[in-house]
C-alpha cells in the first residue's frame, strides 16, 4: 500500500542523515520506527490489562488457534469437567 505523507524538513533531514548511519534506506528507516513504535503501543497496552482481561485475550487467541472441524461429545465435556 503506497501512502504520501509530508515530513517537515528538518525531520527529514534528521532521517537521512540516520538512514547514512544505519545503512538503510530512507524508507526502510521509517518502516522500522513505526514498526517499533506499533510494538511499543501494543507492549504498553497489554502491561494496563488487568489479570483477567489478560486471562480473557490469552483464551480468545487459544480459541483462534482452534480446529474447528474437530468436535467433541457433550458427555465429552462434562466428563472434563467433573
Amino acid at each position: 500500500m503506497k501512502k504520501l505523507v509530508e515530513i517537515d524538513d528538518s525531520i527529514l533531514t534528521k532521517l537521512k542523515v540516520l538512514s547514512a548511519f544505519e545503512g538503510l534506506s530512507v524508507k526502510a528507516l521509517m518502516e522500522k520506527a513505526i514498526e517499533l513504535f506499533v510494538k511499543s503501543k501494543e507492549k504498553e497496552q497489554l502491561d494496563s490489562l488487568s489479570k483477567e482481561q489478560k486471562e480473557d485475550l490469552g483464551l480468545l487467541l487459544l480459541m483462534q488457534q482452534v480446529d474447528r472441524t474437530k468436535t467433541v461429545s457433550r458427555e465429552e465435556i462434562f466428563k472434563l469437567l467433573e
